[in-house]
């Protein structure tokens, strides 16, 4: 004869605590996305608060180069709003940082050129060809170039990032979004970038060297002594 047990043994039930690691593993990369942003939000400026800043240079981020040479439509856009600021006279140098990491394919005179061609002297423009990384770029402009006070020029949607790293490297950074037109692929780039916070986030803090350092080049200096390419390629008329 079978008896009813009335107090049945409980055995405990495991989703709970799957879905509570489950909301923890989503929620940490968002809540660093969104403390990364929000520590710098009042680092971005328009153009014309940045006249008064004194700033040492002011740091065009590289992009995109194509197959012609000339610059993406994102890359265009950072150098117009880096000339801007130039013309404005928010820095009395530009630094150019980008990928130059093979012969074949080079952002940063892409970059210097077309800054030439717009009227910013060649002097006035140093190269850094080994801006591999928006972490690399910052890291260099503070130990190779000897940046304390840099504007940073880039997309806002990367603007945070590239803000968050340079000020936890120690530099004094602000930031100029170059928004001046919608881009293919936004959505791609935007929910890449996400990854890429949560990365950096951690980077900053074990701070590895980039991929190359080297002796200093202060900006108080001549541009020219990054050129490598022939003297008149940089004599645009």
């Amino acid at each position: 004869m079978r008896t009813n047990n009335p107090n049945p043994e409980k055995h405990p039930s495991f989703l709970p605590i799957i879905l509570t690691t489950l909301m923890a593993i989503l929620a940490t990369p968002l809540a660093m996305n969104a403390f990364v942003m929000l520590s710098v939000q009042q680092r971005i400026l328009s153009t014309d608060k940045t006249a008064s800043l004194a700033a040492d240079c002011i740091l065009i981020l590289g992009a995109g180069v194509k197959a012609d040479g000339t610059p993406s439509d994102m890359l265009e856009d950072r150098l117009l709003q880096g000339i801007a600021l130039y013309e404005l006279g928010s820095a009395e140098k530009l630094l150019v940082s980008g990928d130059h990491g093979q012969v074949d394919y080079d952002e940063v005179n892409t970059m210097k050129l077309f800054a030439i061609s717009h009227g910013v002297p060649s002097s006035d423009i140093f190269m850094d060809h080994a801006g591999f990384s928006t972490y690399e770029s910052s890291y260099r402009a503070k130990e190779i170039f000897q940046a304390e006070k840099i504007i940073i020029v880039t997309q806002r949607y990367h603007l945070y990032r590239a803000l968050y790293v340079a000020r936890a490297l120690g530099l004094d950074a602000y930031g100029v979004a170059s928004d001046y037109r919608s881009y293919a692929g936004q959505s791609y780039y935007s929910a890449r970038e996400m990854a890429a916070r949560v990365k950096d986030f951690f980077q900053v803090i074990f701070t590895p060297q980039p991929t190359i350092l080297g002796e200093a080049i202060p900006l108080d200096g001549d541009g020219d002594c990054t050129n490598d390419r022939p003297k008149g390629i940089y004599q645009i008329e």
